[in-house]
């Protein structure tokens, strides 16, 4: 093991003298602490090491020791319904408020073991060996490491026991070696198996392969999944300002997405923001079991007064995490709040090694590092065989709102859907203010055959039309608050009554309301028929001559626009009888002649 002795410090970084070989990315325990380290720099027989803790106290003469693996963190079935630090270290459980110095990991705990194989199978790496399930928790599965292969000689019998104890041994035969003078035999090489292992976090888990989808990733939130839908496995950017309601809906799609687990990283966040999230996600069910919802959730909180160093590792242990669940078969979603704050903290260290800034001050390589992040997300054929998913959800929070800043501008290149959150959308309490003239989702066209296999074949074709009818809003508003809205032709009346139809009855959404806060593909692509119709038989309406204003007093436009308040996802008929009653206040109203001298008043107007 190699040591060296620290020769200067400047708060989380380190210079020290090697006395030994220390590779890159090496972790390393500092001080009689044992402070968690990584090598980020080698300077001839010096090293600069970025520790993760608070270095209070440290002072030169301390002793750095080399751990010979590079900075790693423990996965196994201890992970689901836990919160943990930025460097999944237990938040929970402990006898003092603070994390103790030098803290490694969890202490292990024990699970009921149940195994899958049986002796003499052969194993290949990533498959399944065995399951594990602490008592009334989750069933888990356990995985051979992707470094590990051989053939079962020894089996631990069904029963509890603790997390890191051996449970199976695998074998590898022996394999011949060209040495020379001729060929040799290398002597088996045994793996010694425990219910979980040690991954590095800055290295991407192995796949099989990468797989192409055309299934979303569903949300329940509508103006997303039937707006600006993200593909299972795939990317998505909530940028906004102050205020916009990003930690809301970051929340709100933990609590509602169709995945099988989630992983919450609240990276530099205010501690009264995740104080909010780690007392309440215990108390709330998965509204699609009825189960607990920390079941399938594991929550990584670094807040913004711990050490800087350890929020830029957050981000590569959540995505580790995420990680070893989708190898396990599993569709995982990551909520990323906010990749912002991890910036600032790579542009913090960065200052302190003394690098060139670019731009924002911002080290030169943010943008290779967003890549990294971003590009672990796919859906993946795993070493095992089986099929899962990795979809990545980062917040943005751009200075005054400024979506130029380097952050954003680097994301957009590397994510697939882009949620934009308006600032007047929120003052106005427009929820979720997600914007939907700035925000685009790429995968979009690629779905339409799955909302036909969901009861919505014209899915693709309603939603060009919301879209359109947005984007037209937007331009005759800056010309009604010129001339006013009644001075408008006939026609640019209706869209505007349109468009305000459809943001109150289908962009809206509560986060707060117990029927409202998810709504399902099902439920959404009813809404959508039911207003493309409303749409459709109020320009009728318009053309047999009725006047804009009296749409206004149709006794159907206040359910149509309380209808995501009001008919919940076990309540559908009631969105037929909702459409039966549209059909018989518009259809007096759409007959020739119908409204008679209605007809002549609106053609004066709109000469007017």
């Amino acid at each position: 093991m190699s040591q060296a002795v620290v020769l200067s410090i400047g708060g989380p970084v380190l210079r020290a003298r090697a006395d030994g070989p220390f590779a890159l990315r090496e972790a390393v325990r500092v001080g009689e602490q044992q402070l968690l380290g990584e090598v980020v720099r080698l300077d001839a027989d010096q090293i600069v090491v970025q520790v993760y803790e608070d270095t209070t106290g440290l002072r030169p003469g301390a002793v750095v020791a080399g751990d010979g693996l590079p900075l790693s963190i423990r996965l196994g079935p201890g992970l689901l319904g836990q919160i943990f630090d930025g460097l999944m270290r237990p938040l929970a459980g402990q006898d003092s408020p603070f994390i103790a110095a030098g803290m490694r990991r969890a202490p292990p705990d024990a699970y009921d073991f149940v195994a899958r194989v049986a002796v003499g199978d052969r194993l290949q790496p990533g498959q399944v060996f065995a399951q594990a399930q602490r008592p009334g928790g989750r069933v888990q599965a356990l995985l051979v490491p992707p470094h590990a292969r051989g053939r079962v000689v020894e089996l631990a019998p069904p029963g509890r026991h603790a997390e890191d104890a051996t449970v199976c041994r695998l074998q590898e035969e022996a394999a011949a070696a060209d040495l020379p003078g001729g060929p040799a035999v290398t002597a088996p090489r045994e793996h010694a198996l425990t219910m979980g292992h040690d991954w590095p976090v800055r290295v991407p888990r192995p796949v099989r392969a990468r797989r192409t989808t055309g299934t979303p990733l569903v949300t329940g939130q509508r103006i997303l999944d039937s707006l600006f839908p993200v593909a299972l496995g795939g990317k998505a950017a909530i940028p906004g300002g102050f205020g916009t309601g990003k930690t809301v809906l970051l929340e709100a799609l933990a609590k509602g997405c169709h995945a099988d687990v989630i992983v919450y990283l609240g990276c530099g966040e205010r501690g009264n923001e995740l104080a909010g999230v780690l007392e309440e996600f215990p108390q709330l069910t998965d509204p699609r079991n009825g189960r607990p919802l920390m079941e399938r959730t594991v929550v990584i909180a670094n807040t913004s007064n711990m050490p800087v160093a350890a929020r830029e590792a957050s981000i590569y242990s959540a995505v580790t995490v995420a990680e070893y669940f989708r190898d396990q078969g599993l569709h995982v979603a990551l909520m990323a709040d906010s990749t912002s704050r991890w910036a600032e903290a790579l542009r913090e260290v960065s200052g302190r090694f003394g690098e060139l800034p670019g731009e924002g001050g911002y080290p030169a390589y943010l943008s290779s590092r967003l890549a990294e992040f971003y590009e672990r997300a796919a859906l993946v054929e795993t070493l095992g065989g089986a099929g899962g998913s990795l979809t990545l959800i980062g917040a943005i929070s751009p200075p005054s709102g400024d979506f130029s800043e380097p952050v954003t501008s680097h994301t957009k290149r590397y994510v697939r859907a882009f949620w934009a959150l308006d600032v007047k959308r929120a003052q106005a309490r427009f929820y979720p203010a997600v914007h939907p003239l700035h925000s685009y989702a790429e995968d979009a066209r690629g779905f339409a055959a799955w909302w036909a296999e969901q009861g919505c074949g014209e899915w693709l074709a309603l939603r060009r039309r919301f879209l359109t009818l947005l984007d037209e809003q937007a331009k005759l508003e800056r010309m009604a608050r010129i001339i006013g809205k009644d001075a408008l032709p006939v026609r640019q009346q209706l869209t505007l009554f349109c468009a305000e139809v459809l943001g109150d009855a289908f962009l809206r959404q509560s986060a707060f309301s117990p029927v409202d806060r998810v709504c399902s593909p099902q439920r959404q692509g009813a809404m959508m028929r039911l207003l493309g119709k409303f749409f459709d038989l109020a320009d009728a309406a318009i053309s047999a001559g009725l006047p804009p204003e009296r749409l206004g007093q149709l006794g159907c436009l206040r359910p149509l626009q309380r209808m995501g308040e009001e008919i919940g996802d076990d309540a559908l008929p009631l969105l037929a009888e909702l459409e039966a009653r549209i059909d018989r206040e518009f259809a007096p109203l759409v007959a020739p002649g119908a409204v008679g001298g209605a007809a002549e008043g609106g053609s004066d107007a709109t000469d007017r």
